[in-house]
Parts: structure tokens; sequence; C-alpha cells
């Protein structure tokens, strides 16, 4: 179901007074050959904030994570990183200057250890900090059970908690979340979005693509909505849970 665009959308929350945002995309147009992915995303993302970025299958939303982290480029517009422009720097060195991802499917790496592969989040770092070691088994207890067990032995949930402390080893200040409850059981998915909560209180700011609307809205301040690779929608999180074009298109109610 389409949304009308807002007049003006694309650059929605990218003026802002006083610091410049943690993360900023300028107009991004991303391709995948000639077929034209990203259409001019602009978006902003303060420190501290958790930001959800909605909408269907293709609209563009993983394109967006992985432009901001490096794993695609842009044919035109920037990334601009706590003020200074980052496009055209490899994600490696983008995880160096603060950005984790934490990809669609989890992706860990099935014949190392859970321990290993919570290493393998800290090797931008000269040696792993056992601080983050902690925080990681103190946020999700079932790693610290499971240390020795190896990744592709792990149940869909706690693969996705240990994509999500693999990520938080490399000390990251954003991180950018790719549907973080794709396939799990609604038990897990509750679980999923508290510890995420407690990441960020913890200081950690969050850019959350999620299929799960309600959750992603009742977790994040703001939220866009993507629709064929452009912004389409912006406004604070109650904002847009209550609107009812998202509602009809996100949440499976009848508009009126």
């Amino acid at each position: 179901m389409g949304l009308d665009k807002e007049p003006g959308a694309a650059a929605a929350g990218t003026a802002q007074a006083g610091p410049p945002p943690l993360l900023e995309l300028r107009e991004l147009h991303v391709y995948y050959g000639v077929i034209e992915a990203l259409k001019g995303v602009s978006l902003a993302v303060a420190e501290g904030e958790v930001v959800a970025l909605l909408g269907a299958n293709g609209a563009g939303k993983s394109t967006t994570l992985k432009a901001a982290s490096g794993m695609l480029s842009p044919r035109t517009g920037e990334v601009w990183l706590r003020g200074e422009r980052v496009d055209g720097i490899a994600s490696h060195d983008l995880v160096r200057l603060g950005i984790g991802h934490v990809p669609e499917g989890r992706r860990v790496f099935p014949r190392m250890t859970v321990l290993e592969n919570l290493r393998m989040g800290a090797y931008r770092l000269r040696r792993p900090d056992p601080a983050d070691l902690e925080r990681v088994f103190t946020l999700f207890p079932v790693l610290a059970a499971r240390r020795k067990q190896v990744g592709g032995t792990l149940s869909g949930g706690e693969q996705q908690m240990l994509a999500i402390g693999r990520a938080l080893m490399g000390k990251p200040e954003l991180l950018l979340l790719d549907e973080p409850s794709m396939g799990l059981a609604p038990l897990i998915v509750q679980q999923i979005f508290e510890i995420l909560r407690e990441i960020n209180a913890q200081g950690t700011t969050l850019l959350l693509v999620e299929q799960n609307a309600s959750q992603a809205l009742q977790l994040a301040d703001r939220g866009y909505v993507l629709e064929t690779g452009a912004v389409v929608m912006s406004d604070a999180a109650p904002a847009l849970l209550s609107d009812p074009r998202v509602r009809a298109a996100y949440l499976g109610e009848v508009a009126d």
C-alpha cells in the first residue's frame, strides 16, 4: 500500500540547530547495476537517539544501512559522521570510527565458538577488552552459558543475540540493526527489543530497520518511512504509530 509523499520529506530531519547529527545521509542515490535502489534518501540520527526505518520489502531499507556503513558506495550523495564526510571510506575503517552493523540474517561464523565470534567483533582493537566481553555476557546471559558452543548450533534467537554482541565488541557509538526480529518467536522478539532498549540506555545510538513496525516505533524516538527508494514520511515515533496511513500500511489496519 502506498503512502502519499510529504512535501520535503526526503530532506526531513537533516536541518538541525546546535551540534551536527551523529549520522547524516544527504540525498543518497545508490544503484545495483542500472537499478536505482535509493532515490535521494536523506535522514539524520542524533547522538543518543533510536531511529526506526520502516518500509515494505524492496523499499531500500537494507541498502540505506549498507550505504551508511560503507558496504555500498552511493553514486551521488553524502554520508556524514559527527560532522565529517565519510562516504568513500571503507567499511572496516568506519568500524574504527564508531559504526557497528548487525546485518540481516545474523551471519554469525557457524564453525567458530560463541567466544571466538565475539572476539572477531573486536578485531579493530589490539585485543578484546574484558569489560566489553563482560558487558555482552551481562546483556545476553545465554551467550555466557554457551561460550564454547559453535555458532552454527545456536537457535535463531541466540544467533541474533550473538550478532548484536559481536557488533558491540567493536565499541560502536552508532549501531545499525537490520531486521533483528526476523524469523524469531514473539517472546524472543520481546526479549531482543528489551535488550536494545538497555543498549541505548547505556549510551549507544541506534538506527533500526524493522518489519515489525509496532515494536520498532515503541522503541524509537523518531522514524522514517521508505517507499521504492525514497523517504515518504518522517516524524516522531508516537506520531507515526498513531498515523492512520502507517497503521494501514504496516500494522494491518483498514484505513478510514
